[in-house]
């Protein structure tokens, strides 16, 4: 298969659209073990003015890849034992980014299983943003890089029709609890295990 990042111009449009279009895309990773690839099957959106957003509260070594240009991965630690990526989105100097939650394997399905042994069936593997984190061994080193070529991309993926996208409330969070900015494949065996399909 023959992947091709998406170029520049899809990531330049407002965060709660870009969560929406990421849906169906394929995330892409040439790691040193060898590629596997994922199809983004659920996102959130964290916007600027938003108290759950990292941004929140203004710039900070951990977040400053936030409030760059769009189109580049935002990688962090969380809960002592996961890391979380998300595609920086917005305006340069917004502070804005899409999660990524889950992903229903593409490619690489044997690797995948190997980094995450505990995963008792398929959609175990990458049904949760540290799940799809470990899966795909995105770590701390990709904080940062460019989205738009190797070893990390988004590519072109299937087309979702509007109607096949559900529109709820975030998980695991405790502020703006109530803003319906998470958004995913309605019925795919993929989803966070918490979420409502």
């Amino acid at each position: 298969m023959d992947f091709q990042p998406l170029n520049r111009e899809f990531y330049f449009t407002d965060t709660l659209k870009l969560a929406r279009l990421l849906l169906g895309t394929f995330l892409v990773h040439f790691s040193p073990e060898g590629l596997t690839v994922g199809m983004v099957v659920e996102t959130e959106a964290y916007l600027r003015d938003d108290p759950a957003c990292h941004a929140a509260r203004g710039i900070t070594r951990r977040n400053a890849v936030m409030f760059g240009a769009p189109g580049y991965a935002y990688v962090y630690f969380v809960y002592g034992n996961h890391y979380c990526f998300n595609v920086v989105s917005g305006a340069a100097g917004t502070g804005e980014a899409v999660l990524v939650r889950a992903l229903a394997p593409m490619a690489g399905l044997e690797l995948m299983r190997s980094r995450r042994r505990k995963a008792r069936q398929i959609t175990d593997l990458t049904n949760g943003p540290g799940k799809l984190c470990a899966a795909m061994a995105i770590g701390r080193g990709h904080n940062g890089l460019s989205l738009l070529e190797k070893p990390l991309f988004l590519a072109r993926g299937q087309d979702v029709d509007p109607s096949e996208i559900a529109e709820t409330t975030r998980i695991g969070i405790t502020r703006a609890v109530d803003k319906e900015w998470r958004y995913y494949l309605k019925g795919n065996p993929f989803v966070s295990q918490t979420a409502s399909r």
